[in-house]
């Protein structure tokens, strides 16, 4: 048997292990010729056309609920020039479902529907130009996901307009939970009802709200 002595001079000799370093996502890879072209646009758009666009981690977070959770019908309230918008057509490519997404700047709305296009999606969304407070007045359910990016105090407003059309198991995703600071109304509205569940996410960034409506 080793002595105390020689233990200690074994584990001095031992090479030390390198400071483990946070996993980090790998760039984004296409599976197929269809979603290559959309990473394309998708890459294009954030170089050139980033106004007010999420944070690529939280495009990609949106691509996996929309596939994951099967969404045939995506409502996003804030197109802008269609950053979010790809990235959620992206997973409804898997799924055969469809975007309606809203839009109240006729420039970020031409330029959105003009990116959806290029990324190969024609036939897949419908682009609205309009105050969307009052155009959500003519979706009819369900939801399988709302996507809201748009005035943050008017969270609350569309929340209490389009609840009722997601579906039991859908899910509601807010941004900007951190940054810039949320209306502390949707805040409540969404951790304080026992029929939703919420968790908060990539709060190091602006922060995103998944609300699950419980069936």
């Amino acid at each position: 048997m080793l002595g105390a002595a020689a233990l200690v001079g074994c584990a001095l000799a031992a090479p030390r292990r390198a400071h483990a370093q946070p996993a980090r996502a790998a760039a984004p890879r296409a599976a197929s010729a269809e979603e290559g072209r959309a990473l394309q646009v998708i890459a294009d758009v954030w170089r050139r056309q980033r106004y007010l666009a999420v944070p690529e981690e939280d495009g990609r977070l949106l691509r996996i609920l929309a596939e994951t959770i099967g969404a045939q019908h995506v409502v996003e309230i804030g197109t802008s020039t269609g950053y979010s918008g790809l990235w959620l057509l992206l997973g409804l490519l898997r799924t055969g479902g469809r975007l309606t997404t809203f839009e109240i700047d006729p420039e970020r709305h031409r330029l959105a529907r003009e990116n959806f296009a290029r990324a190969g999606f024609a036939g897949r969304f419908e682009a609205v130009l309009g105050d969307a407070h009052v155009e959500v007045a003519r979706l009819t359910g369900p939801i399988d996901l709302v996507f809201l990016d748009a005035d943050k105090d008017g969270y609350v407003d569309y929340l209490a307009k389009l609840r009722p059309l997601v579906r039991a198991g859908g899910l509601v995703v807010a941004h900007n939970m951190a940054r810039p600071a949320p209306d502390p109304r949707y805040v409540a509205a969404v951790t304080q009802d026992a029929a939703l569940e919420t968790v908060f996410l990539n709060m190091h960034e602006a922060g995103v709200g998944v609300t699950l409506k419980k069936r």
